[in-house]
Formats: C-alpha cells, structure tokens, sequence
C-alpha cells in the first residue's frame, strides 16, 4: 500500500525565503522560481524548483504531483523562470511517457543531490538512489521547460 506523501511543515516559510533572495538576484545552486498564473485567481504563483537537464532537454519534477503547483502549471502551460535576476517565459509540457518519465526521474539523484533530501523526507523514496527514484516516476509529474522566444 503506498503511503500518503507529507510537505514539512517549514516549507512555506523556506520558499519564501528563497523567492526573496532570488529577487535580490542571489542565484542558490540549482533553484530557480517559477512562476504561474494560478488556475482560480489568475494571480501570479511563484514556486521555487530545481530545473534538470537529460539528454538536452530541461525538466521539472513535482514530487506531489497533484500538489498546488504542478496543478497551476497543468492548467496554465507557461510561466516564468527566474534564476536570480534572469528570466525567461517557458511553456510546460507534462511527460505522459512512463518510460520518458522513468528516464527523467532516474537522473534527478545525480542531477540535483541536494534536492534529494527533500524527496527523502516527504516519504517518496528512502535513501535517494536513481533506482529508487526510477520505481518512483509514477507518482511525480514531470513537466519540460521550453523557452518561448522573445
């Protein structure tokens, strides 16, 4: 039986955090802010999330994939991405294909370590292997960036 997926509790308070440093134009790693509009309000909903790329393609993965912003995203298709003062307007595709989700998923442990822990702690895997996050791909969404030229 699979176990219900928790967000800790700190996790808004650490958002806001780091969307604040990101408008003061300090780059954190990997994080970058996006931002949609939201499904009801229309209102600009920014999120912090950690862009990977596999085999030259930019993804996101939302480890609650019925969660506020993977649904945002899936009901608006484009948003921002912030990485310090840098923006660029993307438009979000959801990965439908297991197996190109697989293969996503199975890179994030090597291509974002640091969020590894995170995903650890809201119970989606126990000690973060590509393995682990490979059997885990049906229960994330996974979403590509592509950048709309301006």
């Amino acid at each position: 039986m699979a176990t219900a997926l928790r967000l800790p509790g700190w996790l808004p308070a650490a958002n806001r955090v780091v969307r604040v440093l990101n408008r003061l134009g300090l780059r954190l790693g990997t994080v970058h802010v996006l931002t949609v509009p939201g499904r009801r309000s229309g209102r600009p909903r920014p999120t912090p999330v950690s862009p990977l790329t596999v085999d030259g393609r930019r993804y996101v993965v939302a480890g609650l994939p019925d969660g506020d912003w993977a649904r945002n995203v899936r009901a608006a298709g484009q948003g921002e991405l912030a990485s310090g003062r840098r923006l660029a307007r993307v438009r979000l595709a959801e990965i439908t294909d297991p197996g190109e989700r697989r293969a996503v998923v199975r890179a994030f442990p090597a291509e974002v370590p640091h969020g590894v822990p995170f995903f650890v702690r809201i119970g989606l895997v126990a000690t973060g292997t590509a393995d682990e996050f490979a059997a885990a791909a049906d229960r994330v969404a996974v979403f590509e960036i592509l950048t709309i030229p301006t």
